[in-house]
């Protein structure tokens, strides 16, 4: 009988072997079933080559363990690094504030330095581009409006797809708009504003934050419902058309209730309607458009915070559920009151499902009024 000899695997057995073992990492299911497929080899080395243990099939599989690996220390460890919140208006808007607000409160959080950076233009798609180009790590996030959520399908030469490139994170609230004019307007209302620009059509400016934001939306909305031709002035956000408005270049606008209650107390502009069902708590003797002169309006802009569509899972879900603890925070109430916002939260699938259907009634509008990109 040939005596007992014990193997001592060679240095590039262990290797193998060691890989081989690795079962505690969670998210690397798929990696060591790739590694279950590669058969280890009944020989052992021969002094002068290698034998197939080393083969192509084993050198992808270190690779694609390698990558995995990679990806769940970014998912544990995030962040470990600043982060930036891409803003798809000017500075003094809405969406700015709602970027700021999120950046100080996740700063502290995070113990990172959370950044806004304000990129408007194209109706803030140059953001969104910008977002969905960035590296899926999490760490460049967008404070998204109905133009990526919602209301893509008016533009054909956008050089990203905003459904398949992003994704949302979670949802942040949702604001009433209010319609405004200049002073020197002869209307008070809304059936006299209606009557006004039939009578002068294709003569009132009104002005957007861009093309396919919730303002330039909201008065397509209007404009289709109640069968008059305006001209539309499209900003980089909605700050500059306040001032354009106040200073009698355009007419009209439609604005956040918060953003311009200022104005109206001062008497610099002249509410006529807010755009959701019910009065808004900062305008309250302010009727809704659609009972006071067109029946069946409503335009309520809401917000989410998004990022790339390849963004690991579980880092969206981290954010999701930070995002939600910060908006529902008892200390931030009175804040999102003070802006007239509602607060939303909720987890991704939510945000995905308010995204569904606000894309739905919207696509629907922008082909029925035949909405273009300007």
């Amino acid at each position: 009988m040939a005596p007992f000899v014990k193997h001592v695997p060679s240095p590039e057995e262990e290797v193998i072997l060691n890989i081989r073992s690795i079962r505690f990492f969670q998210n690397t299911d798929f990696v060591f079933f790739l590694s279950v497929l590669i058969p280890t080899p009944r020989h052992s080395f021969s002094k002068n080559r290698l034998e197939p243990l080393f083969s192509i099939n084993n050198a992808l599989f270190l690779v694609l363990f390698c990558f995995s690996f990679s990806i769940h220390c970014q998912s544990t460890n995030f962040p470990n690094k600043p982060i930036k919140i891409i803003c798809p208006a000017a500075p003094g808007g809405i969406s700015d504030l709602l970027s700021r607000i999120m950046a100080q409160r996740l700063s502290p959080l995070y113990a990172q330095q959370v950044i806004v950076d304000n990129r408007a233009g194209s109706g803030g798609h140059v953001a969104g581009e910008y977002v969905a180009k960035s590296p899926p790590d999490g760490y460049t996030l967008l404070q998204a409006t109905i133009a990526h959520n919602a209301a893509y399908a008016m533009y054909t030469h956008l050089t990203y797809d905003p459904l398949k490139d992003l994704q949302p994170i979670v949802l942040l609230g949702e604001s009433q708009g209010v319609l405004v004019v200049h002073p020197s307007l002869p209307v008070h209302d809304i059936k006299q504003f209606i009557q006004f620009a039939k009578i002068h059509s294709d003569q009132l400016n009104y002005g957007s934050a861009g093309t396919g934001t919730a303002i330039h939306m909201a008065t397509e909305l209007f404009k289709w419902m109640a069968q008059i031709k305006l001209v539309h002035i499209a900003y980089k956000g909605s700050a500059p058309a306040m001032l354009d408005l106040i200073g009698g270049n355009i007419q009209l606008m439609f604005e956040n209730v918060a953003t311009a209650t200022p104005y109206v107390i001062s008497g610099k502009i002249r509410p006529l309607g807010v755009t959701g069902v019910k009065h808004a708590p900062n305008l309250p003797g302010i009727e809704p458009i659609s009972s006071s002169g067109l029946s069946g309006y409503e335009a309520v802009p809401y917000y989410t915070l998004s990022t790339g569509s390849k963004v690991p899972p579980d880092i969206v879900r981290k954010l999701a559920f930070d995002v939600d603890q910060i908006v529902r925070a008892d200390n931030l109430q009175q804040r999102w009151l003070d802006l007239g916002v509602d607060v939303l939260g909720g987890t991704p699938a939510n945000a995905l499902e308010r995204n569904r259907i606000e894309s739905s009634k919207w696509t629907r509008v922008i082909n029925a009024a035949h909405i273009q990109a300007d």
